[in-house]
């Protein structure tokens, strides 16, 4: 891993990070699986986590064996309907729903020049960003349209960084999912993970919470 004094820049997922907006989300495919008559499996709040609105919707209709009963339109439609909901959901949102820890460490960043990016799948981040007040903390924001691949692909934290003016290795990217461990991992910056261990095993950096989240406790695990 680099030395701690190469790191320039914090490339951040949104949900799960900034703020739990992961449950928000598992209501919403929740109630598309329940209209749909597919039977909602443990697995899939883990599975749906850090990938697109289209990659999630592969993951319920694939789990009926039948993915290619149902036409491009209908499947625009299940999207949609499931956007929907979830906008609804995030009415909610508001500072108070900052992830703990959050705002303090966004402030120690932005008092100590570094560049601040998000690399979130989401379509929805910027009202999301806008409802948390976190808004200009962010010097840049991948929108997610202009990819070509989805996490775990690397292609949205090398674009994040490039937006920045900074290469990945000089970045570290900050997740709660498998799949963007993964994808910052294949990226060249540094990992690091927020949930349980034997979840993010492959993060260079982890932390049960973001509460932890201070440079300091950074550093330490980059010596």
């Amino acid at each position: 891993m680099p030395k701690f004094e190469t790191i320039k820049g914090v490339l951040f997922d949104l949900d799960g990070v900034i703020t739990d907006t992961s449950v928000y989300h598992e209501q919403a495919w929740h109630a598309l699986a329940d209209q749909l008559q597919i039977d909602w499996q443990p697995q899939f709040a883990e599975q749906l986590k850090g990938v697109s609105r289209e990659a999630s919707l592969a993951v319920l209709l694939n789990a009926t064996g039948h993915p290619d009963a149902y036409s491009a339109e209908q499947k625009a439609q299940f999207a949609t309907e499931k956007n929907d909901r979830y906008l609804a959901l995030l009415q909610q949102l508001s500072p108070a729903s900052i992830a703990p820890g959050m705002t303090a460490f966004l402030t120690e960043l932005k008092a100590q020049d570094y560049r601040i990016g998000l690399a979130s799948a989401s379509k929805n981040a910027p009202f999301v960003l806008e409802r948390l007040g976190l808004s200009d903390y962010f010097q840049a924001r991948v929108d997610p349209t202009t990819l070509h691949k989805g996490k775990p692909d690397p292609e949205i934290f090398s674009r994040c960084a490039e937006l920045l003016g900074l290469q990945p290795a000089e970045c570290l990217g900050i997740e709660d999912a498998q799949a963007g461990i993964q994808a910052i991992n294949a990226s060249g910056a540094v990992s690091v993970g927020i949930g349980a261990k034997d979840v993010l095993a492959a993060a260079q950096i982890r932390f049960e919470t973001t509460a932890e989240l201070t440079l300091a406790n950074i550093r330490q695990q980059l010596k």
